[in-house]
């Protein structure tokens, strides 16, 4: 059990057989009245996002995510085929659970499988990856307004913003979290 006084970015908790994670909170101590903890929280299973305040004292049973790495290896129209590493088993997905997770993975990489009571819901990319820019305009000379970007279209089809340097054929690193340009590889 959890308490909502001791509730951190990351937690994942049940409340009515929904599984929540947290994505921010704040404990408030008003001048009157009882402190609460208020928090923003994601269903891991639908993705939907809600606001609840809790108090410090309230209890809820913790929810395990398991974290299986398996490589990513192809897709065959609307399901991605997964291979665990361990055991060669092949697991297929269907594009709906997966979402926009895989706008950054090509295939061979590894990525983490998650799953709660054997159910997956979803797939979490590497922290950062290096794909190669397929298309983007010429920077023009003389163009150097500083923090300026430019849209780039990188091999998986994703589209991210890059700085004015960056040409077709580069290497780019990617935080896969934010969607942003890191820097040229």
């Amino acid at each position: 059990m959890i308490s909502a006084g001791d509730f951190r970015n990351g937690v994942t908790f049940d409340i009515d057989g929904q599984v929540f994670q947290i994505v921010e909170f704040q404990h408030v101590k008003p001048g009157k009245g009882a402190a609460f903890v208020r928090t923003k929280l994601k269903n891991v299973i639908t993705g939907a996002t809600v606001e609840r305040t809790f108090s410090p004292t309230d209890k809820f049973p913790e929810a395990y995510i398991e974290r299986r790495e398996m490589q990513y290896l192809y897709n065959d129209g609307d399901l991605y085929y997964f291979m665990d590493v361990e055991t060669y088993e092949q697991t297929p997905l269907s594009k709906d659970t997966l979402g926009d997770s895989l706008k950054f993975v090509k295939e061979n990489m590894t990525v983490k499988i998650l799953s709660y009571k054997g159910n997956v819901f979803g797939v979490e990319p590497p922290t950062f990856v290096e794909l190669q820019v397929t298309h983007t305009e010429p920077g023009f000379k003389g163009d150097t307004a500083t923090g300026a970007t430019k849209p780039a279209t990188v091999e998986t089809g994703a589209v991210i913003k890059v700085p004015l340097f960056v040409n077709e054929g580069d290497i780019v690193r990617i935080d896969t979290r934010t969607g942003e340009y890191m820097e040229r590889a």
